[in-house]
């Protein structure tokens, strides 16, 4: 059983900062790929950043110069670093992990419960 907590949503004024963090617990031995997604009202979730167990990165356009992903592999961590917030960034933000092995087995697309972030104007 793989389970994933985020943290660090909340409530924010544009331009300001916050850090998201997500932890993957659990007979963990590695994760190869973990992200960011996020859901606004009425939208489909879509990607922020992504994060290879390697350390390559791949963001969105629209967070690009602005959103930060990081990862510790030890503590099968990710984070996600946001400046420079702007109302359109308000959404449900969800953690992925993707490959993750499990024992002798892999686990494929696991899902956080998701963290609310709101950017006010």
């Amino acid at each position: 059983q793989v389970q994933l907590v985020e943290s660090g949503g909340g409530l924010v004024q544009a331009g300001g900062s916050l850090r998201l963090s997500c932890t993957a617990s659990g007979s963990i031995f590695s994760i190869n790929d973990m992200g960011w997604y996020r859901q606004a009202p009425g939208k489909q979730r879509s990607l922020v950043a992504t994060i290879t167990s390697g350390g390559s990165t791949n963001y969105a356009d629209s967070v690009k110069g602005r959103f930060t992903i990081s990862r510790d592999n030890a503590k099968n961590t990710v984070y996600l670093q946001m400046n420079s917030l702007k109302p359109e960034d308000t959404a449900v933000y969800y953690c992925n992990a993707d490959q993750v092995l499990v024992g002798a087995f892999y686990r494929w697309d696991i899902w956080g419960q998701g963290t609310q972030v709101t950017v006010s104007s």
